[in-house]
């Protein structure tokens, strides 16, 4: 069962373990860390996993002794390994996955806290975007709603709802025990993709509208990719086709059914198909994928989205010019709206205008 009334109610409030997952990223770990510990919840456990790093964090690692839990892999597994073996040392009623390369803000587990109800598996909050220590954006953008409550119907028709990563998300012991462990040679990778997809099958999300901590953007990011278009969207591609296996099979034991279709009605998915196919059409993943096939279908989809009408109708129309330009103007166009640097000044400066006139 999620987590009681009772249980949140009891003296100090529920044991909250913050598992933080690491791999060589030393310069980052303190900090990730201390923010941890530097919660004002009473009872916070603090489990740092590294996942068999070359840099110095072991050694960061044990210069917090007994203040937390260490877990040093021998081997490197990645991702779902890293959060599987925290989780398997951890107690707490609640879990949070955080990034070392992020950070909380000290009230980050008391607002969960505070926000958890009966019949909650998950709940999300957003990010400080960040670049070194300079906001710089908020993540999800503020003029995107989450969407919450039973998201069932949207996972089962597109495969997706509107959430956040890692370090913006926490789960209920029960739950994690249901559908752990995650797998880890599907989810080396984004293994938030994989909690967050499977999860909403076991009851209800809830969302905290406000920024509990800090999503650093930095050169070694797996999913910046170091602005590789192609290669971003192939593993994209690559890695909802195994959220959407999980959804299949976990939705099978709880008897629902994934129509096989549900991928060509979410625009995310959507759009990294027509970057692979714009950008590297021979080392696309999907046989039979047209432009005009992808760009169609994302047009319709993005109207679906839940969004003001303004904007599903300026991705509905990148979609229809992406999919039926010339090639070579199509990829310009592709690259404007998923490659930030790639933008002429006037078309940022209109892109910010648009973003805040259709938010």
């Amino acid at each position: 069962m999620p987590l009681s009334t009772a249980a949140r109610h009891a003296a100090g409030g529920p044991l909250v373990s913050i598992v933080i997952a690491n791999y060589n990223y030393q310069r980052f770990l303190r900090r990730a860390i201390d923010s941890a510990l530097e919660q004002d919840h009473p009872a916070v456990e603090v489990v740092v996993v590294d996942d068999a790093s070359t840099d110095g964090s072991a050694e960061v690692i044990g210069a917090y002794g007994a203040r937390i839990v260490a877990c040093l892999r021998n081997t490197n597994g990645g991702h779902a390994a890293a959060f599987n073996s925290g989780f398997a040392a951890s107690r707490g009623d609640l879990v949070l996955f955080l990034d070392a390369d992020d950070w909380l803000y000290p009230d980050a587990v008391s607002t969960v806290v505070a926000a958890w109800q009966d019949g909650v598996t998950q709940a999300q909050f957003r990010l400080h975007l960040v670049d070194g220590q300079a906001v710089i954006d908020t993540y999800p953008p503020p003029e995107l709603p989450f969407e919450d409550g039973d998201v069932r119907p949207q996972l089962l028709r597109r495969g997706r709802y509107r959430t956040t990563v890692t370090s913006g998300l926490a789960f209920d012991r029960a739950t994690l025990e249901a559908i752990l462990p995650i797998p880890e040679k599907a989810f080396r990778q984004g293994a938030d993709g994989y909690l967050a997809t499977v999860a909403p099958l076991y009851g209800a999300v809830t969302s905290i509208d406000r920024c509990l901590g800090a999503y650093r953007q930095h050169d070694t990011n797996h999913s910046a990719f170091n602005d590789g278009l192609a290669e971003r969207a192939r593993w994209r591609i690559e890695h909802d086709f195994h959220r959407l296996d999980a959804l299949s099979h976990c939705a099978g034991e709880v008897g629902l059914a994934l129509p096989p279709d549900a991928c060509l009605r979410d625009p995310a998915h959507l759009e990294e198909r027509l970057a692979s196919l714009c950008t590297e059409r021979t080392r696309h993943p999907v046989a039979g994928d047209t432009r005009i096939r992808l760009g169609a279908a994302g047009a319709v989809a993005s109207m679906e989205m839940n969004a003001s009408l303004r904007r599903r109708a300026v991705q509905a129309a990148w979609f229809l010019a992406v999919g039926m330009l010339p090639r070579r103007p199509a990829r310009e166009v592709l690259s404007w709206k998923l490659v930030a640097s790639s933008r002429p000044a006037m078309l940022a400066q209109l892109s910010k205008t648009i973003r805040r006139v259709v938010g």
